[in-house]
């Protein structure tokens, strides 16, 4: 099977010798009948040999292909043909392989091979195809299958790209000329062993005069010496890339490259004036700032760091930091100010460079200085003390008055004013001290007691005695100390429990003591301890002092018996060595113990008495004693019971209210309950309470004479006269009025009975008033407002017989 590009090697031999004339133009090619490059390149060898080279490279089992066709008609890429195919249809061409039915297509008639689409090279270079002539009818093989290459030919379609998008570069300020900043690179999508569609050279598009790009490398340089941070800090540049070398018809990119000057210490520090002027008040405390001044750096971060020193200071007053945040030099106050002594200062202050680059040292001295003059106002001081601690002693026994020492101030200010001592009376609450207002004298004013407290701690207060808004005090402390006299006498150590055993044999100590002294002598205590007279001459114990300050107790004999003595006092005298002596006498108690034959107590105290068979009187005792609690708690019962209290009014139940009652109608007889109380008409010889009430007179007979029926026996009796009435109501009335129990409002007194013809009988007022009464009832109109309705209608007999006559 023979292969073609579109034409016979006639056809292609014409087409070499065409393209020979080209040599001198430096390129060559072989192209197809499809219109297809083949091969082309730059070379420097003669035409000659240039045909010899393409000879050695020809394959003919390789098709070329352009990339991005845009014809509208499928691109002939070359024809297929068999020496068995005769031309009379017998044999048919088939494809297959790499986008045999996607891309490329065959005419199974005459061979012809065709692109239906659009290739990119950059996607895929080349497709691997195989051929095969068949029998149409029976497909049977006529040739081998072969197998050739569909290459995709580069064109120029892509530009080239920066990877690395936006650079950001830095070079020192004051570089060289020269100096390397960054390199570019761009590439290219375009085959690079093909023509020149993937050689790119770069070039500057902005950023110049102050930068240049090599061409081939992308490296970018600074194209101006000693650049300054200080007049432009940043530059942006524009870097281009193209294709083809440079040549018109290329394509090209873009991109940013962001330069900034990184500093370098080239500039000195520099005062922005050459003297400072500041005031303070002398009263400033010491470590406190006084001023701040700074020096100006155009340099940034670490080569603007400063160090400042003070070159002039006579008196040392002053001292001078560096502040990191803010790179001032601050002034610092080392000693008080005296605006007496001293009302101005002259400070020579230099400010240099904490990282000096030696490559610009010949630009000139990195430092700088100025001249700070600090001036001190005058303030009221408060007064001055000679001594700041003052310690003083006085002796306990000192009388009151007695002086003890003296405090002393001065007003440190021109004016020199006078001062006024007291003493801050927090430090002497019990008032034991006085001082001199005017003189400063300190002395007692209460007797003094080293043992209560040794030590004073007076605050002395100094004051101006002139008049001023601003006037201060100043404080001083005193230490008083009480100096011990001997004014307290010895004792004993502790309470001694001291136990004698009965076994005790003569001569034995049984207790060793000591004793204590609130005073302090400065030789420290010496004790003497003994017998007193009274008692020295006892046959049962004597006393050895020991010259240590201890004594010891020893028996006289032996045989102590509880039964006879349990216990034995002995006093002791107790001399010290002050001057003058004190003694005291103390009781030392010895117990009287049953010990065994080591000495250790047993028993201790009276020995109990066996009583005789029996019960014991603890026994007899408790048992007395609960008889007793018995009989208390039944009389306490029994007298409870009789002091019980009956209640003073009714129960609710038979509580009896006021009713208003109309008599100008009929009213409706026993049954009627709503207008009146039935229970103030009950009949009282049937139903009788036997309980006592404050608003019913028990056992009272009537006051008025009622007629009786025959039926009817008389219960009550008529009253000789009022008196008993008269205080039955007074009585009541005092009871009402005073008992804080009563009820609030107005009861119905019930005092007699009315009738005995029904069970309420008559309710008649007239008929009351028609009886025979010789009673007079006009001192019913002096018992006051809740009297009056009765002194109408009982007080004046003229007025009754009136009205009955009317009424009837």
């Amino acid at each position: 099977m023979r292969w073609y590009g579109s034409g016979s090697l006639g056809r292609a031999g014409t087409l070499l010798a065409l393209l020979l004339p080209l040599w001198e133009l430096g390129c060559w090619g072989l192209i197809s009948a499809s219109g297809g490059q083949n091969h082309a390149q730059h070379t420097a060898v003669g035409p000659w040999e240039m045909l010899h080279r393409h000879k050695r490279s020809w394959v003919w089992n390789q098709f070329f292909v352009l990339e991005e066709y845009t014809g509208e008609e499928p691109l002939y890429v070359g024809k297929l043909h068999s020496d068995v195919d005769k031309g009379d249809g017998k044999v048919k061409y088939v494809l297959s392989g790499e986008g045999s039915t996607s891309i490329f297509t065959i005419d199974e008639n005459t061979g012809d091979i065709h692109a239906t689409k659009r290739l990119d090279r950059e996607e895929q270079a080349y497709y691997t195809l195989q051929a095969q002539a068949v029998d149409r009818i029976t497909n049977i093989p006529v040739e081998p299958r072969s197998e050739f290459l569909v290459k995709v030919q580069d064109i120029n379609d892509n530009e080239p790209k920066f990877m690395d998008g936006h650079y950001m570069a830095g070079v020192p300020e004051m570089s060289a000329l020269g100096t390397m900043v960054v390199q570019v690179a761009a590439t290219d999508a375009d085959d690079p062993t093909y023509g020149n569609s993937a050689r790119v050279v770069y070039s500057i598009i902005s950023g110049q005069p102050y930068f240049s790009v090599e061409p081939k490398t992308g490296v970018i340089r600074t194209a101006l010496p000693n650049m300054d941070r200080e007049v432009k800090d940043q530059y942006v540049l524009v870097i281009q890339a193209k294709d083809m070398v440079g040549q018109m018809g290329g394509l090209s990119g873009t991109t940013s490259v962001t330069i900034t000057l990184t500093d370098v210490n080239d500039n000195p520090p520099r005062f922005s004036r050459k003297n400072y002027q500041y005031t303070v008040l002398e009263s400033l405390p010491v470590a406190s700032v006084v001023a701040r001044v700074k020096a100006v750096d155009a340099d940034i971060g670490p080569n603007a760091e400063m160090e400042y020193r003070i070159m002039e200071d006579g008196p040392g007053l002053f001292n001078i930091t560096t502040d990191e945040d803010t790179q001032e030099g601050v002034i610092i106050l080392q000693k008080p100010l005296d605006f007496e002594t001293k009302n101005s200062f002259n400070v020579r202050i230099e400010a240099t460079n904490r990282n000096v680059d030696p490559a610009f040292v010949h630009l000139g001295s990195f430092s700088d200085t100025t001249s700070v003059k600090v001036t001190v106002e005058d303030v009221n001081e408060p007064p001055v003390y000679s001594t700041q601690l003052s310690r003083m002693g006085v002796s306990e026994d000192a009388r009151v008055g007695t002086s003890i020492g003296k405090v002393s101030a001065h007003d440190p200010d021109s004016s020199n004013s006078a001062i006024r001592y007291s003493i801050d009376r927090n430090t002497d609450l019990e008032r034991f001290f006085n001082v001199d207002a005017l003189s400063g004298v300190i002395s007692t004013a209460k007797p003094l007691d080293r043992e209560v407290n040794s030590v004073h701690n007076l605050t002395i207060l100094a004051m101006e005695s002139r008049k001023s808004t601003h006037t201060h005090t100043k404080l001083s402390t005193s230490a008083i100390t009480v100096l011990d006299i001997n004014d307290n006498a010895p004792v004993f150590a502790i309470e001694y429990e001291t136990l004698l055993c009965e076994n005790a044999a003569p001569g034995q100590v049984i207790q060793t003591i000591s004793a204590v002294d609130k005073d302090e002598p400065p030789s420290g205590h010496r004790f003497y301890f003994s017998l007193p007279v009274s008692v020295a001459g006892n046959t049962n114990f004597t006393l050895r002092d020991n010259k240590d300050n201890t004594a010891s107790i020893v028996t006289k004999r032996g045989g102590f018996r509880r039964r006879e003595q349990m216990l034995y006092r002995l006093p002791v005298l107790i001399v010290d060595s002050g001057s003058p002596a004190l003694s005291s006498t103390n009781t030392l108690s010895m117990n009287v113990c049953a010990c065994d034959s080591d000495g250790v107590a047993q028993s201790c105290g009276a020995v109990p008495y066996i009583l005789p068979a029996g019960l014991s009187t603890g026994a007899l005792v408790a048992i007395l004693g609960c008889i007793i609690t018995l009989l208390v708690m039944v009389l306490l019962i029994v007298s409870m019971r009789r002091k019980k209290k009956e209640p003073l009014i009714l129960e609710e139940e038979r509580d009896v209210r006021e009713n208003i009652v109309r008599y100008d109608c009929e009213g409706g007889g026993e049954e009627d309950t709503e207008a009146f109380d039935m229970v103030a008409l009950r009949n009282l010889n049937v139903i009788r309470d036997p309980k006592v009430r404050r608003d019913v007179t028990p056992d009272t007979h009537t006051f008025f004479p009622y007629p009786m029926s025959s039926s009817s026996q008389a219960v009550y009796k008529t009253l000789p006269d009022n008196v008993v009435f008269r205080e039955f109501i007074w009585d009541r009335l005092k009871d009402a009025d005073v008992e804080p129990s009563a009820p609030p409002y107005d009861s119905l007194q019930t005092y007699a009975f009315e009738g005995s013809g029904s069970v309420a009988e008559s309710l008649s007022s007239l008929e009351s008033l028609s009886t025979d009464s010789e009673q007079n009832y006009d001192y019913l109109s002096t018992w006051g407002p809740r009297f009056k309705k009765l002194a109408d209608l009982y007080g004046n007999s003229d007025g009754n017989s009136n009205g009955n006559s009317g009424l009837s």
